[in-house]
């Protein structure tokens, strides 16, 4: 058995798992620092091949921790809400948009890598809009449940809010942090009663 299989060099700690590697990635993220894989790496006592292995870049790790906090803030959001039906899906996603808005370490991130940013956030392929569309389609899912009926297919109208949310929030985020929240709200609202 070799070192890395069983045993570890003196006085290092255990190797992080992968869920050890994004909470200290969702850390760095909310403190406002550059996400720093060698630093994790040194931190956690983590091959950085072994991050790489699991998230396949600095991108798919950073992506990885923002579609995380996005789905934790969705799950409190739906915690703290007691409409139902279609009243329940807008008030989830205006508070959604609301906070969105408000947070500081997204905008950090814009301000400090913006056409890096725009990309992971935006792209169709990429961990954070695939975890939008996902989460968003789960509470279209439920309110359908409820009694709501979308005006398109579930999965098309989580795309297209997904895709509003992007214009509005981070369009123009090459220009400097802008969330356009309430003629967001507007617009999907008119989405959503279609």
């Amino acid at each position: 058995m070799t070192r890395s299989e069983g045993t570890r060099a003196p006085g290092r700690p255990a190797s992080a798992s992968r869920e050890d590697v994004l909470r200290a990635a969702i850390g760095m993220f909310l403190s406002g620092k550059r996400l720093d894989v060698n630093a994790i790496a040194a931190q956690l006592g983590v091959g950085r091949a072994s991050i790489y292995r699991w998230f396949g870049s600095r991108d798919g790790l950073l992506g990885a921790a923002i579609a995380h906090q996005l789905d934790r803030l969705v799950a409190r959001i739906e915690r703290d809400c007691t409409a139902t039906g279609g009243a329940r899906l807008e008030e989830i996603l205006d508070r959604t948009i609301a906070l969105l808005v408000e947070d500081d370490s997204l905008r950090r991130y814009f301000d400090n890598e913006s056409t890096a940013a725009l990309r992971l956030v935006t792209r169709s392929d990429g961990p954070v809009h695939s975890a939008a569309v996902a989460t968003v389609e789960r509470v279209i899912e439920r309110a359908q449940r409820e009694g709501y009926r979308p005006p398109i297919e579930r999965d098309t109208l989580a795309y297209a809010l997904v895709r509003l949310w992007e214009a509005f929030l981070y369009n123009d985020a090459v220009a400097g942090f802008r969330g356009d929240g309430e003629r967001l709200r507007q617009v999907q609202t008119a989405l959503l009663r279609a």
